[in-house]
């Protein structure tokens, strides 16, 4: 049976600039016919993918690696060996993959890598046991004339490395090499802009810095500026393909089930980093909403397509979660098979306690509620 988890969260954000487009401005989009506050679903997929990491929520061994500099990553773990010689085994190994290094900076590769922690230890074990099979490449030579070579048998085991190495973020969010296609992953996980429920306008901080050390004399800024910020009611979605996920860990369900409850933690704590030391806009959700549906996805974005207006009977933030279990009532009424099943953390005091799903007294308790629902979708 299909089985997709969604995450529905309504956070609201004190004056910020969590999510800067080109020109340093908040990014917002038009939604409903007007202007939105808009996190990209980009920037919180690495907030997720950190703060797994901060809160140490998967093992070390079960994460991703998005780098440039994977050569340097397998230099620092061949200290047994020579380093001159070591680079040169390096990209023998990394070209016998498929792997190519830069034109212009021979230390990076072409593109951004995503690849797991057991990936990357397993070139560096290839590497070292195959050390005297691998070709030599003479970091000083012409680089028209460099080959990079190995022997069929070391080709076939480089190739094969590069499987994802059960890494928990490559599963949920997926991986495209360009020049591999046949190790690309497909996402179990997908995750929406966050958009504010309600209109925005942008505001300027206008600042000015003073010299500490100024004369007595000087009155005036030593710098002078201005930032843009806006503060927002975010309605944020992400919807996990659990069969997916599971496939993706190579049919490993215990990682499988720690992932899920790994992600619900994550997902809820990520905390976009963009001007924070200026804003220190850290706030919590107010709402986090789970449901296990086995018909197809359904975000509940639409909820707020006609924008919530500010009211001083109601926050915004309340209205949202009304808006919000309103419009789940309307769209499972005819798009669902009545299986669905929610568990929710509401601190509005807004969401239906009757009828509406498991409360739930904290993150953790919510998390590993999250674990049991995968469990049970797997048996199934």
């Amino acid at each position: 049976m299909r089985a997709f988890l969604e995450f529905h969260i309504i956070q609201n954000f004190a004056p910020s600039n969590l999510n800067r487009d080109d020109t340093g401005a908040p990014k917002d989009a038009i939604f409903g016919g007007h202007r939105r506050a808009r996190v990209s679903s980009q920037c919180f997929k690495r907030a997720t993918r950190l703060a797994a990491a901060q809160y140490d929520l998967i093992d070390e061994a079960h994460r991703g690696i998005r780098t440039k500099r994977l050569k340097r990553l397998l230099m620092e773990r061949l200290t047994n060996r020579d380093p001159e010689e070591a680079a040169g085994k390096i990209e023998s190994a990394l070209a016998a993959a498929g792997l190519s290094l830069s034109k212009k900076d021979k230390d990076k590769t072409e593109y951004l890598l995503f690849l797991g922690e057991k990936e990357i230890a397993g070139f560096a074990e290839l590497v070292d046991q195959h050390w005297d099979e691998l070709a030599d490449v003479d970091a000083a030579a012409n680089k028209k004339q460099r080959k990079a070579s190995a022997p069929p048998e070391v080709t076939k085991k480089a190739k094969a490395l590069l499987d994802g190495g059960k890494a928990v973020d490559i599963a949920l969010f997926g991986r495209m090499l360009a020049d591999l296609p046949s190790v690309n992953q497909d996402a179990a996980c997908q995750v929406a802009h966050a958009i504010s429920t309600h209109r925005v306008e942008r505001e300027f901080d206008y600042y000015t810095a003073v010299d500490d050390r100024a004369p007595d004399d000087n009155t005036g800024a030593d710098m002078i500026g201005q930032v843009e910020f806006n503060s927002a009611t975010l309605y944020r979605y992400a919807v996990l393909d659990i069969h997916k996920l599971f496939q993706n860990l190579q049919q490993d369900r215990e990682l499988a089930l720690s992932a899920v409850e790994a992600f619900a933690t994550a997902f809820v704590r990520a905390m976009p980093s963009g001007k924070q030391s200026s804003f220190a806009a850290h706030n919590a959700p107010d709402f986090i909403g789970v449901s296990l549906r086995h018909v197809a996805p359904m975000s509940l974005a639409n909820a707020f397509e006609k924008p919530v207006v500010a009211d001083l009977r109601a926050s915004l933030t309340e209205q949202s979660v009304e808006r919000l279990h309103k419009a789940d009532e309307k769209l499972s009424a005819v798009y669902s098979d009545g299986q669905d099943q929610w568990l929710y953390l509401d601190l509005t005091g807004k969401w239906p306690e009757q009828g509406r799903g498991e409360a739930q007294a904290n993150l953790s308790q919510l998390a590993q509620r999250v674990r049991e629902f995968a469990d049970d979708a797997l048996e199934a």
